[in-house]
């Protein structure tokens, strides 16, 4: 006891070592922002309290993104002036993507939350950028999967936020499912940031128009939920199918569950999914931010704390905070923490992990649930090695844009 009280003291003496948190507080994905504020200062609470990492304690500063890379890349200057470790956030692949590229050019690892687009560790990875979350190419696996099961030979309509993650998905989706023409499967864009509730209201009227059975709404956070308000006034909700590619919880929770019932998603983890896969930290997780915060922790929450932790473990295992030896540290280590096995792949920094499509259940079981936020049914899965792109197609992609082999 008098040990472990005098490295606590040490530990509390200590200087601290900042993890730097680029978030978006304010914007269309500020909810999903919240969440990984939460989950980081649990995971450093828990660090702390056991010592820190190095025998220092851990702090967190932070800045909000906005949601708007060129705000992302000033924070980075910011937080690396601060003499930050390393640095993690995102909701728009565009700000991680954006402030990955400038972290780099300051010697500084970047862990990209949410970030689902497939160029984040496609033809824009590198070294010091590590995805935590799924790609889209993932997701669209999975998905394209059960649609072909449940909902052979459909025709869809997209309507897309027009930039990285929107367009990478809808492409990806479009593949698994087979509705590559856009004759037979029509789509529109909406801008992004920025786009206003006529820019919703014109395409889901072309979508309406249509004889499409499926709506795909590659959408999220706080436009999602407007356009799902446009679709439920539109009468879209009971005439079609409608997917919506990346799905959180407080999308949900923002939207409510009787406008999201039924509406197709996938997630890289909920919080039933611990106790699904027998993960008892997973579990423990659960409780633990359930008790902090009166709710349930979404994939946004799992995936910062996650990172924290990773990095953490990163640390300790190279007894080092330098990026080179964090990298290393990294590259190809396999774990078990919120739910069963993944990996920090190797060759694109991807973590490879299972990924799940999930229907919105109907808004009488979500109430049974005591917080009231039952909101997933899983309804397919699919391992990470099966769902991530190979190394040849990785490389194919690589070359297709004209980047090195390997990242640099």
């Amino acid at each position: 006891m008098a040990l472990w009280l005098g490295l606590i003291a040490c530990a509390q003496a200590a200087d601290p070592i900042t993890l730097g948190l680029n978030y978006p507080r304010t914007g269309s994905y500020k909810e999903e922002g919240l969440a990984q504020m939460r989950g980081a200062l649990l995971a450093i609470d828990e660090l702390n309290a056991k010592g820190g990492v190095l025998g220092r304690p851990l702090r967190l500063s932070s800045y909000d993104t906005a949601s708007r890379p060129e705000k992302a890349v000033r924070n980075v200057d910011k937080l690396a002036d601060e003499g930050a470790a390393m640095l993690f956030g995102g909701a728009s692949s565009a700000v991680a993507i954006a402030a990955g590229k400038r972290a780099r050019e300051r010697g500084l690892l970047y862990f990209g939350t949410l970030t689902y687009s497939n160029d984040t560790t496609g033809k824009d990875g590198h070294r010091y950028l590590f995805r935590e979350c799924n790609s889209a190419w993932m997701s669209a696996r999975v998905l394209g999967q059960y649609l072909a099961k449940t909902l052979p030979g459909k025709r869809y309509f997209y309507v897309t936020a027009d930039y990285t993650w929107g367009n990478t998905t809808e492409s990806s989706l479009r593949e698994t499912t087979g509705t590559q023409d856009p004759g037979q499967n029509p789509g529109l864009k909406v801008p992004f940031p920025g786009a206003h509730l006529s820019d919703y209201q014109n395409a889901l009227t072309q979508a309406a128009a249509s004889n499409a059975d499926v709506l795909v709404l590659v959408l999220f956070g706080e436009d999602l939920v407007r356009a799902m308000r446009i679709s439920e006034t539109l009468g879209l909700s009971k005439r079609m199918q409608i997917v919506a590619p990346n799905l959180t919880q407080s999308i949900v929770e923002q939207a409510g569950p009787s406008l999201m019932t039924g509406v197709l998603g996938t997630e890289p983890w909920t919080w039933q999914v611990p106790k699904r896969e027998g993960s008892a930290r997973g579990e423990a997780f659960v409780a633990d931010f359930s008790a902090r915060y009166g709710v349930y922790p979404s994939s946004s929450a799992a995936s910062a704390y996650s990172i924290v932790y990773q990095w953490a473990d990163a640390a300790t295992r190279s007894k080092s905070l330098d990026s080179e030896a964090l990298i290393k540290a990294l590259e190809g280590h396999r774990y078990s923490l919120l739910k069963g096995p993944q990996e920090w792949r190797a060759f694109d920094h991807q973590n490879v992990q299972t990924v799940y499509a999930v229907k919105v259940r109907p808004r009488a079981e979500v109430m049974k649930d005591p917080l009231k936020q039952d909101y997933f049914e899983i309804v397919h899965q699919l391992d990470g090695e099966q769902g991530a792109p190979s190394l040849a197609e990785w490389q194919a992609e690589r070359s297709a844009a004209k980047q090195p082999a390997a990242l640099q």
